[in-house]
């Protein structure tokens, strides 16, 4: 509780009514990146499959040094995990299973990726980013991440701009499609749960 006394001056009332709103608005943006984290994973493992003729693309790309390890043991944990059912692995079992970190990464700097990936495949993946390169994209795309991870790990996000982390989720989407970012939109409760936060009068 210490940064929401922190922001109530000591009010433990207050503290908790922020702690529940946190809570709440937390629960909210669950939803627009429950799209873009879905979105941006099966476009770009659809991008990379046909550019590399392959479900499993990632047996053919050299990727930085933290994956290619992380994806065997993973790989081989699903295979337990069908096997024991007698279901056969597929490639979107694995991709399903990658984390936010390794779709992001395919646009950093990496072994390359620039020319390796982005180029040949990965754009079409973003057919409304107009600035280009993959670097600026992946500018976009890490604060969301990271925004992302405090959501998942509970942490508290009332002290942040949270309009304008939700319109970088909105940018993004767009970069993948309009109809998908006018979808989601439908579905998003995030602006009136922002005009919800609670009024902490004297303990502001």
């Amino acid at each position: 509780m210490a940064p929401y006394l922190a922001e109530t001056h000591g009010d433990l009332d207050a503290a908790f009514r922020l702690y529940q709103w946190n809570l709440s608005v937390c629960a909210a943006f669950y939803g627009p990146l429950h799209w873009l984290e879905v979105a941006l994973r099966n476009a770009m493992h659809e991008a990379l499959r046909d550019h590399f003729g392959t479900d499993f693309w990632w047996q053919k790309v050299q990727l930085d040094e933290q994956w290619p390890g992380k994806i065997a043991n993973l790989e081989a944990k699903l295979k337990n995990r069908f096997g024991a059912v007698g279901r056969t692995m597929t490639a979107d079992d694995v991709v399903a299973e990658l984390n936010l970190g390794f779709w992001v990464s395919l646009v950093s700097r990496g072994r390359s990726y620039d020319r390796k990936l982005w180029v040949p495949a990965l754009h079409r993946a973003f057919p409304n980013f107009s600035a280009g390169r993959s670097r600026k994209l992946h500018g976009e795309l890490d604060p969301v991440r990271k925004f992302r991870n405090r959501i998942m790990h509970y942490e508290p996000i009332f002290n942040r701009q949270l309009a304008d982390d939700h319109s970088r989720i909105y940018q993004l989407l767009g970069h993948m499609s309009t109809t998908l970012k006018s979808e989601t939109r439908q579905f998003d409760r995030v602006p009136r749960v922002l005009a919800q936060r609670p009024d902490l009068g004297g303990a502001r």
